[in-house]
């Protein structure tokens, strides 16, 4: 890993550029550096759900993930450095097997809503999302592994599912879109 932090206020971003965790610098503005902010703001979303009451089983699963994240922005700050490993996404991809099994199919879509707990879990499924672009951008550009666009995808996906969840934790259950169209065709 690359030099740590001693002290916070270090004044060598004020010209507009940021350290990698190689050592090398490049402009605020780099891709590398919008996906290595958008898998931050994921991972503080996901502190912000930690912090509500939660199922123990979630928040054990949602602990795991953060510094899974941490291990994805790592990754990200030194190109060519492999830190997010391949049973990470597996990891997920069980989640969801366990999670959906407990879950009702769906017919319609759902409102990114209910709960407040499952309300956090929408709106950090959909800056999973947004870092996922963010390193699918980055990857046009540059070599990036293809396991943190994986584990992007795959944790947007777990979110939704978590959000089901929460919903049904908390007694409620989902909030399915009535679009026009459909009241036109029943009525």
């Amino acid at each position: 890993m690359g030099k740590r932090l001693t002290r916070i206020a270090t004044r060598t971003g004020d010209d507009g550029t940021t350290g990698l965790g190689d050592g090398s610098r490049v402009q605020k503005s780099h891709l590398r550096v919008a996906a290595m902010g958008d898998v931050d703001e994921l991972n503080s979303n996901l502190g912000v759900l930690l912090a509500e009451p939660l199922p123990d089983d979630v928040r054990e699963l949602l602990s795991v993930i953060q510094h899974e994240l941490f291990n994805l922005g790592g990754e990200l700050s030194i190109p060519g450095f492999e830190l997010l490993k391949a049973d990470a996404v597996l990891r997920l991809d069980e989640g969801l097997a366990h999670y959906n099994a407990t879950l009702p199919p769906l017919k319609e879509f759902i409102l990114p809503a209910g709960s407040r707990t499952a309300a956090i879990a929408h709106v950090a499924r959909t800056v999973a999302r947004r870092a996922e672009r963010a390193v699918v951008t980055l990857a046009e550009a540059e070599s990036v592994r293809a396991e943190p666009r994986q584990y992007l995808n795959r944790l947007s996906d777990l979110l939704f599912v978590l959000a089901r969840v929460l919903n049904r934790a908390d007694g409620r259950s989902d909030e399915y879109w009535k679009s026009e169209k459909l009241a036109r065709d029943a009525g």
